[in-house]
């Protein structure tokens, strides 16, 4: 076997070991610049052994100093494996927004639906319904150019899940671990799931599309929303009428209370423990129209004073809610004149006796005609559809409603998952146990600057009838439950009949 260098015939000392025993076995040379060597002999086997060993440790070498410059690369915040959308790198190794208008305003549109929404999946399905494309980045050979496409939902959840958009650079979210399984070794990818796992992580290194503190806030919001993870997390709202739906705890064994609707008009919340196993009772078990309607009375206290700031934001957002639309559709607009006078520039400078090239572009210039009628038509439908200005009669309607927040809580056209998202945003979770035939609840709110009335810091006595299933028992007992709110907790302690 003839090589150059013969500890190269190898990656690792395993391999070269291998290599060395098979040749033994039959009766193979090796021959390198150097000398010719039988492995069968103990003094070449020995030389063999030293090379390969020398040749693995300075492989290690390079591959530890090339891992090392890049972590120091890193920690300077200046490397960079692939630019994501929305930005661009300069000449000097920084990275900036992306110049063209109309990926910025996606990306924009993207984070705004996110907070309107509170979900990554509704933000997917509204962008499929208004035909809004999002920026992807197709690859030509070495060259990359941004195409525009249906969005993917996995494109939007990687877009809101990257704190690139924060204007902060990190690097090691990541780790790559080595494993046995059936007998080989395989590398698997983990993530870390909070920030301070980071390897780095450098604030304010660019411009951002939302700041740290918002991004914080979805990737929290995008936690609790995925099912998957079980009772650790509240999980998605889900439709029905039940107000404390997923953000109940059992205060006796940890897990999530369930929902339950006996009847039409009936919620009950109770531990899952019974469904999980049948041998034993629920640890807490109760109707939830008394504790729904107490919650809501709490949380209305609170935001009663910022009635009239989310009138005047009702009115904005009522003005502004067909301009995102348009506003997208008129970007593709000019965008597909744009590709239009560039199909007719290719068209015009080509020799029209050369049919073969002459047909190809005349095709590529009635294509881009053919898009340019359809999104003026659609640009002409919607400046139809928008009303160019609310009525007095609306704003006044708006503004009567957030004088009286508990009417426009009840009010008819109020939809059940915009109660359980304001119920959300002020409460984290609820402890339930259960002692007896008593049932306690403990409610744990976001923070003092949510209840500007000062509902936290004043002790209030509320007497709330409400139908109590006793664990273990099927009687249904009609006992009278008093709450007391103080220090930012609410205990739900019903006496005894």
């Amino acid at each position: 076997m003839l090589s150059i260098e013969a500890s190269r015939l190898a990656r690792n000392g395993k391999d070269w070991h291998t290599l060395l025993e098979f040749c033994s076995i039959v009766g193979t040379l090796l021959i390198d610049a150097e000398g010719v060597y039988d492995p069968v002999q103990m003094n070449d086997r020995l030389l063999l052994g030293m090379k390969g060993t020398i040749s693995e440790m300075e492989l290690a070498s390079f591959r530890q100093r090339a891992h090392e410059a890049m972590k120091q690369k890193a920690r300077r915040g200046e490397l960079y494996m692939r630019m994501p959308i929305g930005y661009v790198r300069t000449f000097d190794d920084r990275i900036e927004k992306d110049p063209d208008t109309r990926v910025r305003a996606a990306i924009d549109l993207v984070f705004r639906k996110f907070a309107e929404f509170g979900s990554a999946r509704r933000v997917y399905f509204w962008l499929g319904e208004q035909n809004i494309e999002m920026p992807a980045v197709a690859s030509a050979g070495s060259a990359e150019r941004i195409e525009w496409r249906t969005p993917r939902y996995h494109s939007v959840l990687s877009l809101l899940h990257n704190p690139i958009y924060a204007g902060v650079y990190t690097y090691g979210r990541s780790r790559t671990t080595l494993r046995i399984e059936d007998g080989r070794k395989r590398a698997v990818r983990t993530r870390h799931r909070q920030p301070e796992d980071w390897a780095v992580l450098i604030r304010d290194r660019h411009e951002g599309y939302i700041d740290w503190d918002t991004y914080c806030a979805n990737r929290e919001l995008m936690a609790n929303n995925t099912n998957g993870h079980g009772s650790s997390v509240r999980g998605s709202i889900r439709s029905g009428s039940a107000l404390l739906s997923g953000l109940l705890r059992c205060g006796h064994c940890g897990a999530k209370l369930c929902v339950n609707y006996p009847g039409p008009t009936s919620i009950r919340y109770q531990c899952n423990t019974r469904i999980i196993s049948r041998n034993h009772s629920s640890c807490v078990m109760f109707g939830g129209l008394g504790a729904d309607q107490l919650i809501a009375g709490q949380v209305l206290h609170c935001l009663q004073p910022l009635g009239l700031q989310a009138a005047v934001q009702a009115v904005d957002q009522l003005q502004s809610i067909e301009d995102e639309q348009l506003d997208q559709k008129r970007l593709s607009l000019q965008r597909a004149r744009y590709e239009v006078n560039r199909a007719q520039r290719q068209y015009d400078a080509v020799d029209p006796d050369n049919r073969l090239v002459a047909e190809s572009l005349e095709k590529r210039w009635n294509d881009a005609l053919a898009a340019q009628s359809r999104l003026e038509a659609e640009v002409a439908e919607l400046i139809q559809r928008r009303p160019n200005t609310l009525s007095e009669e609306t704003i006044q309607t708006v503004m009567e409603l957030a004088e009286d927040v508990p009417q426009l809580w009840k009010h008819s056209a109020t939809q059940h998952e915009i109660r359980k998202r304001i119920v959300r945003t002020v409460i984290k979770e609820i402890v339930v146990t259960s002692d007896g035939d008593s049932v306690r609840i403990m409610e744990d709110r976001r923070t003092a600057a949510r209840c500007p009335s000062g509902a936290r810091r004043t002790e209030r006595w509320f007497v709330l009838p409400d139908p109590l299933r006793t664990p273990g028992s099927g009687v249904a007992l009609s006992i009278p439950a008093v709450c007391r709110c103080r220090s930012g907790t609410t205990r739900l302690v019903p006496a005894c009949p």
